[in-house]
Parts: structure tokens; C-alpha cells; sequence
């Protein structure tokens, strides 16, 4: 299968793309390398040093490729930029898909897959975990604009046929992920102790997430690339473990005995959520394997190792 990964240097989009190289695939990676790496995109993957905006680089790859799945998980992820810079954060997120969308009509692709926000898309959900068909009522642009491309993908399919899958996922974190991005706590708290740094906790310390390791949502995006539907489906625990829990599962892998600073809470930032995800298991067969405490224990024996090269 010819399978393109938009932001395939990133963290999700090179482990899924490695996963497709694994399978025989013929991968080609669009990355603008804003935020990826391009040391993390597999061998075996071809790759192009291209902005999903740029509509004349993107439709020559399609052209030339002619895809038969795309894997769209090229983003603007930071929510904080989201709230100061909404238009930018809007080129990227809606008009760079949109853009991804109307080169999968161009030249028939199959199916594209989504990497949409379980994460910010809810807002502050009515119940927890939160269901699919929880009301959306995001907090931030970044998750508005998750949700727009949703309802792009669901009017080209009634507009052109066109086949997705939506995946809404919670905070992945593993091995892989940088510790000087702007989002990834767990490997942003490891970095800094084991620099022998203080993270910093942003509130009490009591606002909850949901965090699914990288190699079960690799799982679940090929397993719904084979057998679901247009979805969406959750991809995440169910489980909430609370910033505080973060910080002090992660200083106990590591060592470390300090404590965090504290700051204020920052707009934008959804306080308790977690995933309800029997649609995913229900509908082709998954449900993530890998606890938290085995989770944090991969991730810094990884940034160890890379801390002492």
C-alpha cells in the first residue's frame, strides 16, 4: 500500500510511519520540520520538506506518490500559541487540512485517517471519562479547530465519497518524545530532572489527564486503518492521573527528590478529562495494554540514554 504521513517527523506521525515501513508499505513523509525531526523519520520512508499550507508542494507529492491512505497528523499543537495566535494557528490546523482534503479527492485516495484532540475537543466534559458523543465545547482555538476539520472530512465524504477515520486522542506520550517541546509533559518533567532542574507545575497540581502510550496509539491507528469506520474514536485509558501524579511518577523513575515550582494556571487548559473508549474496542478491537508506571519507565530509561549521549 502507498500510504503519505503528513507531520510523519513528529512524534505519533514517525512511529506510525515506521510501523507502515514495518509492514512492507510504501511511506512517503510531508514534514516542514518546525517541530520534527528529520533524524526520526524511518529508513525505508521517503521524504519531502514541505508545509501542508503550500498547496503547490503538497499537490505535486500527491500527484507524483498518488497516495492510497493518507495519515494526517501534521499540527499546530500547542494550545497556548492556539489562544495568542488563533489566525495562525487556523492557517495550519484548517486550511493546511483543508488543503490535505482536497488533494485526497484530486487523486482518489481510499482513506485518510485523523489525528483529531480527545484532549481539548470536550472542554470540560459533562461526565468522565468522556463518550464520543459527549457536547464539544472546546477551551482553546486548537481544539475548535480539531473539531472543524471533523466536519470538513464529514462534508467531503457527502460531497465526494471520500473515506476517513477520525481518532481523537488523549495525551500520548514515550519514547521519542522531545523534552524541549512545548507539549508533552511527561518527557518535558524527565528532561528537566534529569538536567537535575525543577519542573514547574502550573496550579495546585490537581488538574487530571488522561495519558495513552505512543506504541498502543500506533496500535490503534493501523487497527483502525484496517477495520473502522469514519468514527470518531477515542484513543486513551479512561484513567485520570492528575499533574501532581505526573511529576511525582516520573521523579520516582528518575531519582529525583526535589519539588516542582508552582505557577499560575494558564488559560485555555481543560482541569479533569479522560476517555471513554468501548467504541474503539467495540468496533475493531482495541484498548490500550501499556499501564502508566510501565509507560514512564520506557520513556526515561529512553531520555537517559539519550541524556548521556
Amino acid at each position: 500500500m502507498r500510504v503519505l504521513i503528513t507531520g510523519g517527523a513528529g512524534f505519533i506521525g514517525s512511529r506510525i510511519a515506521t510501523a507502515h515501513v514495518a509492514r512492507g508499505d510504501d511511506v512517503l513523509v510531508i514534514d516542514n520540520l518546525d517541530t520534527g525531526l528529520r533524524s526520526a523519520v524511518p529508513a525505508g520512508a521517503e521524504f519531502v520538506h514541505a508545509d501542508i499550507t503550500d498547496a503547490s508542494a503538497t499537490a505535486d507529492c500527491f500527484a507524483r506518490f498518488r497516495p492510497e491512505l493518507v495519515s494526517h497528523h501534521a499540527a499546530q499543537m500547542d494550545v497556548r500559541r492556539s489562544i495568542h495566535e488563533p489566525s495562525y494557528d487556523t492557517e495550519v490546523n484548517v486550511l493546511g487540512s483543508v488543503n490535505i482534503l482536497r488533494n485526497c479527492v484530486e487523486v482518489g485516495v481510499g482513506r485518510l485517517v485523523f489525528a483529531s484532540s480527545g484532549g481539548a475537543i470536550y472542554g470540560e466534559p459533562v461526565t468522565i471519562p468522556a463518550a464520543e458523543d459527549s457536547p464539544i465545547r472546546p477551551l482553546s482555538m486548537y481544539g475548535a479547530a480539531k473539531y472543524c476539520v471533523e466536519q470538513y472530512l464529514a462534508t467531503f465524504a457527502r460531497l465526494y465519497g471520500l473515506h476517513y477515520t477520525i481518532l481523537r486522542y488523549a495525551n500520548v506520550y514515550g519514547p521519542g518524545q522531545r523534552p524541549d517541546g512545548e507539549a508533552g509533559v511527561v518527557a518535558i518533567f524527565a528532561g528537566l530532572m534529569l538536567e537535575g532542574r525543577r519542573p514547574e507545575l502550573f496550579g495546585a497540581g490537581d488538574k487530571t489527564r488522561d495519558y495513552v502510550y505512543i506504541d498502543d496509539v500506533v496500535r490503534a491507528a493501523l487497527l483502525a486503518t484496517d477495520r473502522g469506520g469514519a468514527g470518531p474514536y477515542n484513543i486513551g485509558t479512561g484513567v485520570q492521573t492528575s499533574d501532581r501524579g505526573v511529576f511525582d511518577a516520573v521523579a520516582a523513575a528518575v531519582g529525583y527528590r526535589g519539588e516542582p515550582t508552582i505557577g499560575p494556571e494558564r488559560k485555555g487548559e481543560v482541569r479533569h478529562i479522560a476517555l471513554d473508549c468501548r467504541k474503539a474496542e467495540r468496533e475493531f478491537g482495541w484498548r490500550a495494554t501499556t499501564n502508566f508506571a510501565s509507560g514512564i519507565a520506557a520513556t526515561v530509561q529512553h531520555l537517559r540514554v539519550a541524556h548521556r549521549g
